[in-house]
């Protein structure tokens, strides 16, 4: 039924090498990134006529390639899609987390968005992370246990996105998922290195978590062929009952347990705030870049307007006059990254609890203002005035997402580009019927205040934390969608995703070339190349420009699906384990690296 995981291992291992990338998994990892590298596998783009679907594990994406085959729509493909990553890649995304949904509905023309993401509970506050003397809490302490979850939105904005635009029954969605729960999957190499690892020390401090992913005290081995007859079961409820399942009852009964007894930072989540959780449903924030309309998520997260602020900054530098991954075009990208970054970091939060200036912060004016202040040398950037009577401050969220993106083209031309998320890889590691459960109240600013300003994304009841995720869908100027595309990668994922776009649109190259190419990274600290690729030979160059440069593994987990010609191309990143699927698995003989074009 199911490809097992050797099989698809040894597919992705025949195709063509990358030849801008090394091998890096032993490269030292900043501290608090969302997820350890864990070396490279080679990919290659796929083609198909039909349908494409591209996420983070084979196993995730044959269940979403079985449900297009069915008929199923791109919403459907996607749950199908996510319920078993839920399974497979554990310490990226799940059923306890949230995610932001682009869905374009072809027939109609129409793009809409469907924000999941967490809340935080009834009883949090702005004081939530604050210790007795009133200090933010240190980052380990803040990221394990029962304080750092927030109210689960995935299910929930499944429920409204399938209501909507699904074509199969919903029960038909969760089989492959059930099947591959009971079966057992084959551990895959990711898996058990980042276990091995230990980055989260909750997964060895939480009995429960611990239990299940370490025997005799050693990590589940790759290879291992693991169950998971508790999700199953949930999974099973959930099919039949619908998301009541999983909001009300036993299991809201069992997870408001483990939050508010967990061994280590108890926390406030009440049955209360699983059974009047609502995911929204929002219009995306677009703007134009040169011939192509550039759409993403709006606020809470940050991503979508900083990407395309990102991309506003540059437009009048033609990016399209340089060569992929020169040290002009990286020079100018960090610059403007740095301007959307400064911005991003004090204006952005939850529209729903204070004003977020989105249409100021990409106005014309506005964007010309803060292109000017691009110089040839590296420069730290202040935060703008897009609106004079604004007095928010940055703020010290941690955001260390650890995330999973799906793109998925239909048959009948619908889309889908979502990003999901349980925050810090394995959440918060509390764990509950199979699943963990998020820990993304990190998100929020931890202070409250600074400088005496309030902050915008401080903690408060009810509210969403700001997101870096950024699912994008790029459209030509006729109107036609030209590419589905995001990533993971925490607030790195901005940049990850801006890139990839600037590859496809001004430089011509493939996704899965753009892909190939080294990431390079600017949150208005430090400049990033990433360690063995062509960005690095950077490093000198930039350093005689006023680049604080740091070599890094730079994780990024990109997906994507292009349009061109009639055809689908699907994208798969070579940093983590994702593979791309369309009707007939064809994959592209491409002899071409990532700095040719196609």
């Amino acid at each position: 039924m199911f490809l097992t995981f050797p099989k698809a291992l040894a597919f992705t291992a025949s195709l063509l090498c990358i030849p801008s990338l090394a091998m890096s998994a032993t490269s030292p990892r900043e501290t608090r990134e969302p997820e350890a590298a864990t070396g490279l596998q080679q990919k290659q783009q796929v083609v198909g006529r039909d349908f494409m679907v591209a996420a983070a594990n084979p196993y995730a994406v044959e269940a979403g390639q079985q449900i297009l085959a069915k008929g199923g729509s791109a919403v459907d493909a996607a749950i199908a899609t996510q319920l078993v990553l839920t399974l497979v890649e554990p310490q990226s995304s799940g059923i306890g987390g949230g995610t932001f949904m682009l869905y374009y509905d072809k027939q109609k023309q129409q793009l809409t968005s469907f924000d999941g993401r967490e809340t935080a509970p009834e009883n949090a506050d702005e004081n939530l992370f604050l210790d007795q003397h009133g200090k933010a809490a240190r980052w380990i302490d803040a990221v394990v246990g029962g304080r750092s979850v927030g109210v689960p939105g995935i299910l929930h904005a499944f429920a409204n996105a399938h209501k909507q635009y699904g074509k199969l029954p919903w029960k038909t969605l969760f089989e492959p998922a059930i099947a591959l729960a009971e079966e057992g999957f084959v551990v895959s190499p990711r898996l058990h290195a980042l276990l091995a690892k230990q980055i989260n020390p909750g997964i060895t401090n939480l009995d429960v978590i611990r239990d299940y992913f370490f025997v005799d005290g050693k990590p589940l081995a790759a290879g291992t062929v693991k169950k998971n007859q508790p999700l199953a079961n949930l999974y099973k409820d959930i099919a039949n009952k619908g998301i009541d399942a999983f909001y009300k009852g036993k299991n809201a009964e069992q997870m408001v347990n483990a939050v508010q007894h967990s061994k280590v930072a108890p926390g406030t989540l009440t049955l209360t705030d699983l059974a009047n959780y609502k995911s929204v449903q929002r219009d995306a924030v677009c703007a134009p870049y040169h011939d192509y309309r550039v759409c993403s998520m709006a606020p809470p997260s940050s991503g979508g307007v900083a990407v395309i602020q990102i991309l506003a900054l540059l437009e009048s530098k033609n990016m399209a006059q340089f060569e992929p991954n020169s040290e002009q075009a990286i020079h100018y990208f960090t610059q403007a990254s740095r301007l959307a970054f400064a911005d991003r970091n004090v204006y952005m939060g939850d529209p729903d609890f204070a004003y977020i200036p989105t249409q100021e912060l990409l106005a014309p004016d506005y964007i010309k203002h803060r292109a000017a202040l691009i110089s040839e040398r590296d420069t730290s950037a202040l935060a703008g005035e897009p609106r004079k009577s604004l007095t928010y401050a940055k703020d010290d969220a941690y955001e260390l997402p650890s995330t999973t993106h799906v793109s998925i083209i239909d048959s009948f031309g619908n889309a889908v580009s979502m990003t999901s998320s349980i925050e810090m890889a394995f959440g918060s590691t509390v764990m509950v019927n199979g699943y963990i459960l998020n820990n993304q109240l990190t998100d929020f600013a931890l202070s409250p205040k600074k400088n005496g300003k309030l902050l915008a994304n401080r903690v408060e009841a009810g509210k969403r934390p700001r997101s870096s995720m950024s699912p994008v869908m790029v459209f030509n100027k006729d109107g036609s969608l030209r590419l589905v595309v995001g990533s993971p990668g925490g607030s790195r994922i901005i940049n990850y995703v801006a890139q990839v776009l600037i590859c496809v649109l001004d430089w011509d190259l493939t996704a899965q070339q753009a892909i190939n190419l080294g990431r390079v990274t600017n949150r208005n600290q430090y400049t990033s190349l990433e360690k063995g690729t062509d960005t690095a030979a950077l490093k000198a160059d930039l350093v005689k420009r006023g680049h604080n440069v740091q070599l890094r593994d730079l994780n990024s987990g990109l997906h994507a699906v292009e349009i061109k010609n009639g055809m689908l191309y699907g994208a798969a990143d070579p940093r983590r384990e994702g593979i791309a699927l369309g009707e007939s698995n064809i994959v592209l003989n491409e002899h071409k690296n990532a700095t040719n074009n196609p």
